[in-house]
């Protein structure tokens, strides 16, 4: 089974948390016990854990930065090939998959939200050649024949593998706090 790729990894947990501030409380601990001229043995005991402690809490850390830096880079990339698809094709929407309801071999049952819209509605669409995540962000080519201006929305919308131009995780809100006053909200 592989990662989603639309759930942004987490870099801090209260657990690595709290391990890294018993680190840091326990190494100044030994350093106080080190300048008062405690017996050497708490030295000898208590250094060797503590380096392997921190080191172990710090391989975590950067473990944990390597892998958020990795999905934003390819977050990143998924938005851009998502933008200029929406500028190479004449006629794009977005809609959100809530969620995944039912696996089939020909495609699946997903629930779908028009971004534009607000519009929240079940769909099936054809398999793809890559899993689709609840959570992503779908860039498609609506079918005209299936939702007009001034026509009822379907109760299922049929999503054919062709008219999926590009998908991409959910923007993070700080992504949208960037944007410069006159700039429309994404």
């Amino acid at each position: 089974m592989s990662n989603n790729p639309v759930i942004r990894p987490k870099l801090a947990t209260p657990a690595i948390i709290l391990a890294s501030v018993v680190v840091c409380v326990a190494a100044a601990v030994l350093l106080s016990t080190l300048f008062n001229g405690v017996p050497s043995e708490i030295l000898m005991l208590g250094g060797p854990v503590l380096l392997l402690a921190a080191g172990t809490i710090g391989a975590l850390w950067l473990t944990r930065v390597r892998r958020r830096r990795i999905w934003t880079r390819a977050a990143e990339e998924k938005w851009n090939y998502f933008e200029s698809a929406r500028q190479r094709h004449r006629t794009t929407t977005e809609i959100t998959v809530l969620s995944v309801d039912a696996l089939e071999p020909t495609g699946s049952w997903i629930t779908i939200k028009w971004n534009r819209f607000d519009h929240v509605q079940r769909a099936w669409i054809e398999a793809l050649p890559e899993p689709i995540w609840p959570g992503s962000v779908v860039l498609l080519t609506p079918d005209p024949a299936q939702v007009s201006p001034g026509l009822p929305w379907p109760q299922t919308y049929y999503i054919r593998a062709s008219d999926l131009l590009a998908w991409a995780p959910p923007r993070h809100p700080i992504s949208r706090v960037r944007n410069l006053p006159g700039q429309a909200q994404r």
